[in-house]
């Protein structure tokens, strides 16, 4: 009888524990911990975190103040929803000459940029790992993609948590467009003197492209943990 009893409570702890232990993955989005990351506080703002594969991202677009930075059409909202657009400089921190001139040497392998302490502006090649983790280029959109706030029938099913919104896009000046329909991020990586490399995603696809991005284009910014 004593036996039974401790073979049972044993079988219960280890279907527990084992239960535990696949709701607790963060990479399952039935887990009980999952989009639960502890969060980072900065420059007034709580931002949450998810875990992707081997990466720690931002659960959302930043939303920092820099100079230089600007609210879709101006418009604070926005700015609450979607996080604040930037020019390349502004988003590495360098000077502004760097959007016409390559500072490729002054580039650092995790370049912090406008992120927190212990953050920094994702590479092209840490892009390339998160698409790469979630499904590749092709289809990562799809499960990047938050599940609303995407025109037209255009959201994804946000599988891993990233959340990503259609921020729009502009030009220092104030040519703002597609807010709904397209987020662009920048990456750390030069193109050239005036080119940088970024990724994008559209509501009428479920890819994730990149290509050599002016870098006086206003674009969101993702920080990924050091």
């Amino acid at each position: 009888m004593v036996l039974n009893f401790f073979l049972l409570a044993s079988i219960f702890l280890f279907t527990s524990c084992t239960d535990f232990g696949k709701r607790d993955n963060p990479d399952d989005p039935d887990g009980i911990n999952y989009k639960s990351r502890t969060p980072v506080y900065y420059e007034g703002e709580n931002y949450e975190t998810v875990v992707i594969g081997t990466q720690t991202w931002m659960a959302r677009n930043l939303n920092y103040d820099a100079s230089g930075s600007e609210c879709f059409d101006y418009e604070d909202s926005n700015c609450a929803i979607y996080g604040r657009l930037y020019d390349w400089a502004t988003a590495m921190a360098l000077p502004s000459s760097c959007n016409s001139s390559s500072c490729a040497s002054q580039i650092k392998a995790k370049h912090r940029g406008i992120c927190p302490d212990g953050w920094h502006i994702p590479s092209n090649a840490e892009w390339t790992t998160l698409t790469d983790y979630v499904g590749g280029a092709f289809t990562a959109g799809k499960y990047l993609k938050a599940e609303n706030g995407w025109n037209n029938n255009g959201n994804g099913e946000d599988k891993y948590g990233f959340s990503a919104l259609p921020g729009g896009d502009g030009f220092s000046g104030g040519s703002f467009s597609n807010v709904g329909y397209r987020g662009r991020w920048w990456s750390a990586s030069e193109g050239n003197s005036y080119c940088a490399l970024g990724r994008y995603m559209y509501y009428d696809s479920e890819g994730v492209d990149y290509n050599n991005c002016a870098k006086n284009a206003l674009f969101s910014v993702r920080c990924v943990q050091d």
